[in-house]
């Protein structure tokens, strides 16, 4: 019988999770309800309790009561109901995990799902689901439902929302403890990174990929598709990552609109997942129309990719930096890890006679990179040629190939 774990404040929606608790009951599943409350629960009594929860954060629940810091306790509830939840997924009783409340229930759940795998259920019930979810949706496979009123009793409105939610994680909990883990015949993942300007380089690499027998998935680099990279990274599921457009960096940077944040190119160094990486569209950063783009940078090199879209080419001292970000990233690598330089140019708009062609800022990106790695376990490969000649990310797939396959 497949297992929904609740986790909530029990001390506020009890009451609530009882309900949700039956509801869930009749539809054939086992409950677990995690406590993430400060006080005494009422209406439903946990299987794990708040002070298991607090612990497991390595926090003491009287020691958070008596510091009445609402946003230090939420925190703490949060890691510690993720800690809770990784050790039941890791026992074989999780197969869906349903949440709901305001905005600190909807924190604590959030924090508690974030570091479970892609694919197991994440359903949070939340009264913030009406506006902007990514603080708690993130990266991952988040389900996010509108509660419409209020959490604060079970009537009419409720009763039919927690009803849909309830329903909702047991058939999700149902299919997923059914999901064999792997498909007879699935074939190695490898997770790879276009825009626009690098597309033919990625198509080329993706026709390789798949002829030397991986499944590609293609995310694209505007800010949530390299966040999305990262955390799949993090669940394990890729055997490598060909990380070919590296942009985001430049808005984290500069302070474009397709940021992907600081932990940008950090999950495969960090988990050992072999990686190529190249410098792919490091000379653009992000903006919408033209009008948005900031005063300070009206008189910079501006390109107009289309009307919702505006690129601004970063300057000899960006690329510098840079450079020497993406050096220090992949030398911190515990797995193998080889970064690649297109010595002709680094995107479609980065080559001779367009415009943003700088062969001085791309040396200046390529001697901190360089500098950045020498004497370091990281490879570095310069190819003459520019990043979209079929040479190129051919050479890219083939290296990649052969760190999965030998492991270095």
């Amino acid at each position: 019988m497949p297992t929904v774990v609740l986790v909530g404040t029990l001390d506020t929606k009890g009451r609530e999770y009882a309900w949700l608790r039956d509801a869930i009951t009749r539809l054939g599943c086992d409950v677990i309800a995690v406590d993430a409350g400060t006080r005494e629960p009422a209406g439903l009594t946990p299987q794990i309790d708040h002070d298991q929860v607090a612990a497991a954060a390595g926090a003491d629940l009287a020691g958070l009561r008596r510091a009445g810091d609402r946003g230090a306790t939420v925190a703490a509830m949060g890691e510690g109901a993720a800690a809770v939840l990784a050790d039941l997924l890791a026992q074989g009783r999780l197969h869906g995990v349903l949440a709901m409340g305001g905005s600190g229930g909807s924190s604590i759940a959030a924090r508690a799902v974030r570091d479970l795998p892609i694919g197991v259920p994440k359903l949070i019930v939340s009264t913030m689901a009406a506006g902007d979810v990514s603080p708690y949706v993130g990266a991952k496979d988040v389900s996010m439902t509108y509660s419409v009123v209020d959490i604060a009793g079970i009537n009419r409105i409720s009763r039919q929302i927690l009803g849909n939610a309830a329903a909702a994680v047991a058939g999700m909990a149902r299919a997923y403890e059914q999901r064999p883990a792997a498909e007879a015949g699935d074939r190695p993942l490898v997770g790879a990174t276009m825009f626009g300007v690098t597309t033919p380089a990625v198509e080329i690499a993706r026709a390789r990929l798949e002829e030397l027998g991986y499944e590609v998935l293609v995310f694209h680099a505007t800010g949530a598709g390299g966040k999305a990279l990262e955390g799949l990274v993090d669940s394990g599921l890729l055997a490598g990552v060909l990380d070919l457009t590296t942009t985001e960096l430049a808005d984290d940077l500069v302070g474009g609109v397709l940021s992907a944040g600081p932990d940008r190119l950090t999950a495969a160094a960090r988990t050992g997942t072999p990686q190529v990486v190249a410098p792919g569209a490091l000379d653009m950063v992000n903006f919408g129309p033209r009008e948005t783009v900031p005063e300070r940078f009206r008189q910079r090199n501006l390109y107009q990719h289309n009307p919702s879209v505006t690129l601004m080419r970063t300057t000899a001292e960006e690329m510098a930096e840079l450079g020497r970000r993406v050096a220090a990233k992949l030398a911190a690598a515990t797995g193998p890890a080889a970064l690649f330089l297109p010595l002709r140019g680094v995107s479609a708009l980065d080559s001779e006679g367009q415009p943003f062609a700088d062969p001085e800022a791309d040396r200046r990106c390529f001697d901190a990179m360089r500098a950045g790695l020498a004497g370091g376990g990281a490879e570095l490969v310069e190819i003459d040629a520019h990043i979209n000649d079929p040479r190129f990310g051919t050479a890219m797939v083939d290296r990649l190939h052969e760190m999965i396959r030998s492991g270095v």
